[in-house]
């Protein structure tokens, strides 16, 4: 009788990666990071199963974005309130806060519900090239 194997989340060590954003693609850096959060590229993946890895990223001011979606894409938040809502561009967000750009990309790429929030705190996006998180020996790879 054959038994389905479905591994638990300590069943592997989790990894730490760290991804320069210079000069790239927003929609094509975040499916990447996307993918190391969910544990997509791991033999034993299962999507029920948190088996993702660590990913920082460094250099997020650098991040760009093809055709004209620097000046017409929109960043949209609601306070809540009648009347609260407020939106920015692409560039009047990216010199204010442009680790957020990722967040908000990478987040919308991941499994909504409790899972998907587990993950998305292990996305760390940093502004410059200098990161905390030396310690954990990041393994640095190109996407």
């Amino acid at each position: 009788m054959n038994n389905t194997f479905i591994p638990s989340s300590d069943y592997t060590q989790k990894k730490w990666y760290l991804v320069d954003a210079t000069d790239k693609t927003l929609g094509r850096l975040s499916t990447e990071v996307a993918n190391l959060l969910q544990g997509k590229n791991k033999v034993n993946y299962y999507p029920s199963v948190d088996m993702g890895d660590y990913v920082i990223i460094i250099n997020a001011e650098k991040i760009i974005v093809t055709g004209n979606k620097d000046t017409q894409k929109l960043y949209r938040r609601h306070s809540g309130r009648p009347g609260g809502m407020k939106s920015e561009t692409f560039n009047a967000l990216k010199t204010r806060i442009p680790e957020r750009i990722l967040e908000k990309s990478v987040k919308g790429m991941l499994p909504k519900g409790p899972l998907g929030r587990k993950m998305f705190t292990r996305l760390k996006v940093v502004q410059g090239n200098t990161h905390t998180h030396t310690a954990q020996k990041p393994e640095v790879i190109n996407l």
